[in-house]
């Protein structure tokens, strides 16, 4: 089975979107699965305005609807509701295919984070993008039953995963006064970084990630330390070395670093919001409270090998097998290539 994923997040973008895919093609191969990509990297591209390390494209809908039928896929599947997403919507409706949709990212908190637009007029615009979708892919169940209260139809569940073989615990010093409080992602606004660097705590806060908000950031904490992007093995010790994973966004839909955090057998504090409510569950693996402070002194007292047996349970193979089964649930498999409408110039 060929599956073709459109999507406005990727390389060189860091992020869980793009995280996700890549370890979501890389599970599927074992279910005999080959996924392709239709991304920025084929269109010409302009920097987001407030965000200028996010790159949008500029699709055309000739060469959408090429790249489309040279890929000669077996289902089509819309990750983002940017240029690209909004394009392959398009090219699908005109030609009655049907597709899948994943719904990744809270854009009515992250654009009212930075401009003042009603949220509602932003789930009015998501709902009309998803609506025509054979499922909409949530990450955690109650994502899945939020969307389907504010009208969204068809809403799956497609749960996220962890690699192991990379994130897991290892006798690392990073030479820092202990205890470690770590924090990885996007160094922006909606991760209400502020509320975690802001709290009387001991030890270190260290930041490991990049954004448009770093340098604010960086001068209004000087005691924090920031690193910038690690990835791969780097960023694997970063986690087995720290003593708490602080998670202080109220936005995120589900939160891949949490995930990686319990891997490497660190313990998470976090408010009592969706996205790491969604991820702990009642497992003895984290603390939620209002009290940031008070959670992260909490946290510390949490027994590693719990959080990394948590972890063990959550794999990309099966990740992988939910997307692919979600799919063929849904009905959204194209007719075959000879039948398909070719595109005319």
């Amino acid at each position: 089975m060929r599956i073709l994923v459109a999507t406005d997040a990727w390389h060189p973008q860091v992020n869980g979107v793009v995280r996700t895919l890549t370890k979501l093609a890389d599970a599927a191969t074992s279910l005999d699965v080959e996924f392709s990509f239709l991304t920025p990297q084929s269109f010409r591209t302009f920097a987001m305005p407030s965000y200028r390390d996010v790159r949008l494209a500029m699709p055309r809908p000739a060469r959408i609807a090429r790249l489309i039928e040279e890929a000669r896929p077996d289902s089509i599947h819309i990750a983002t509701e940017g240029p690209i997403g909004l394009m392959v919507r398009r090219y699908c409706l005109q030609r009655g295919l049907p597709f899948t949709t994943s719904f990744h990212t809270r854009f009515p908190e992250y654009v009212r984070a930075r401009v003042p637009v009603p949220e509602s007029l932003i789930w009015r615009a998501l709902r009309r993008f998803h609506g025509v979708s054979r499922a909409v892919m949530a990450a955690t169940p109650a994502l899945a039953r939020e969307l389907g209260e504010r009208g969204f139809g068809n809403v799956v569940l497609w749960p996220r995963g962890v690699d192991t073989n990379l994130f897991h615990p290892r006798a690392i010093d990073l030479c820092l006064p202990a205890p470690v409080f770590l924090c990885v992602g996007r160094v922006a606004v909606e991760k209400n970084l502020d509320a975690f660097l802001g709290l009387d705590l001991p030890g270190t806060k260290l930041i490991v990630g990049d954004g448009p908000a770093r340098a604010s950031l960086e001068q209004a904490y000087p005691d924090a330390i920031f690193l910038g992007e690690r990835h791969g093995e780097a960023l694997a010790e970063i986690y087995a070395a720290a003593d708490v994973f602080v998670f202080p966004s109220r936005t995120d839909t589900f939160g891949l670093v949490l995930l990686e955090a319990l891997a490497s057998g660190l313990p998470v504090a976090a408010f009592p919001v969706k996205g790491p409510r969604d991820v702990l569950g009642e497992a003895p693996v984290g603390v939620l409270d209002e009290d940031l402070r008070g959670a992260c002194l909490a946290a510390l007292d949490i027994s590693r090998q719990a959080c990394v047996e948590f972890a063990a349970n959550h794999t990309w193979e099966a990740s992988a097998r939910a997307f692919v089964n979600s799919i063929s649930a849904a009905g959204a498999v194209l007719p075959r290539a000879a039948e398909q409408p070719r595109f005319v110039a």
